[in-house]
């Protein structure tokens, strides 16, 4: 029991947990049929970072494949190419949709790969103030804070514009280490992100976009307008919902960055005699290199839902992410035209409205308390 000394009293069970009498396997499979007739069937409207998106069929047999969906860290070169190369090409597919040079094997979720693409900054510039966008997921701003408290930097926010619903354009000042933006932001709302990447880097700062990979089917890829790491949440990329998660982040930088970036890389090579295979490698992790060294303590990747996302990307090809995107973009803006809005940006797959359906903003945007966030994609 020593093991669990630490827990304080006042949150242990007291009493023995209140549970029906074990079942057969056929009521028990009946009990739960009963259960699932009185689930609703219903479009879904709830965004937020965690989307109602169509997975193929094909996907779901091959992330179910017991080499894979049973698969370790893959230590062992020599016994792991499959699953090597499932994530190699899921890094490469992650550049060819953000244009960006480099992207690990995947982090836990976006507002983790966030916050490591901070830590980066930081290290790389030797500063210790990042910028960030008010009109970024506040979930992903509050694991910002939490790093922060005990990283000891400091975290300044850009207030949104009230009329538009975009980042205020403001000063970016030498003491900053980043400058961070969403794209498209919280609201759903379009940014003006074509002049930041000259602003932060004529300030020595490094310019961070966190985005919707979807939005990529049709929005200009963030290493086309100079981003020097870009995040996001991969959950769209073909995971289901799952009540919240798990999620997958998304993280890439320019080449320049390369040897600070997180967690892990596949990298592809030929052995002694000519045959091509896959290992690990830039594995900046304190397990493998001087621990003052190691830029991250994130040892792990979702892998699972890595794989997931590389599946999707392959079967949806350019032409269908851009089809779905295209569908989202249309069937969002219909309804935002009926319900309307208070912000003027041109907006995606999400808006806010004072509809009595959504996320409620009120939790995170006091004066907003009366609107919701309201998404629509191809399924909803």
């Amino acid at each position: 029991m020593t093991f669990f000394n630490d827990v304080p009293e006042s949150v242990k069970l007291k009493h023995a947990l209140s549970l029906p009498d074990g079942l057969s396997e056929p009521e028990l499979l009946n009990d739960l049929e009963n259960l699932s007739q009185k689930n609703i069937k219903a479009a879904s409207n709830l965004g937020a970072g965690c989307y109602n998106h169509f997975i193929p069929s094909a996907l779901k047999h091959i992330v179910g494949r017991s080499e894979f969906y049973t698969a370790y860290t893959p230590y062992q070169a020599e016994a792991s190419q499959g699953t090597l190369q499932v994530i190699y090409e899921y890094q490469s597919l992650i550049c060819a949709l953000t244009a960006m040079d480099v992207a690990n094997a995947s982090m836990y979720d976006g507002a983790t790969a966030l916050a490591e693409a901070v830590l980066l900054a930081l290290r790389h510039t030797g500063r210790n103030k990042v910028l960030v966008s008010s009109a970024l997921h506040p979930n992903h701003r509050k694991a910002l804070k939490t790093y922060a408290a005990s990283a000891e930097f400091e975290i300044e926010e850009v207030p949104f514009d009230n009329k538009s619903g975009k980042t205020i354009d403001v000063g970016i000042d030498k003491s900053c280490a980043a400058y961070i933006i969403s794209q498209p932001n919280f609201f759903g709302c379009i940014e003006d992100v074509l002049s930041l990447a000259d602003k932060a880097h004529a300030a020595g700062a490094l310019f961070i976009v966190s985005v919707d990979p979807i939005s990529l089917g049709i929005l200009k890829p963030p290493g086309e307008y100079g981003a020097d790491i870009v995040v996001g949440e991969g959950q769209s990329l073909g995971n289901a919902r799952n009540f919240g998660g798990p999620g997958l982040g998304i993280f890439t930088v320019k080449n320049t960055l390369i040897r600070q970036i997180p967690g892990r890389l596949v990298g592809k090579t030929v052995d002694l005699e000519g045959k091509q295979g896959y290992t690990l490698t830039l594995q900046t992790r304190e397990q493998h290199i001087r621990r003052e060294r190691a830029p991250s303590n994130i040892c792990s990747n979702e892998a699972l839902c890595a794989l997931a996302a590389c599946v999707y990307l392959s079967l949806m090809g350019k032409n269908g992410l851009k089809k779905v995107a295209e569908i989202c973009l249309r069937k969002s803006n219909k309804l935002k035209k009926e319900l309307g809005s208070p912000f003027s940006a041109p907006t995606f797959k999400e808006f806010v409205t004072k509809a009595n359906k959504g996320i409620s903003l009120k939790q995170f945007y006091p004066e907003l308390k009366d609107y919701f966030l309201v998404c629509s994609t191809e399924l909803s």
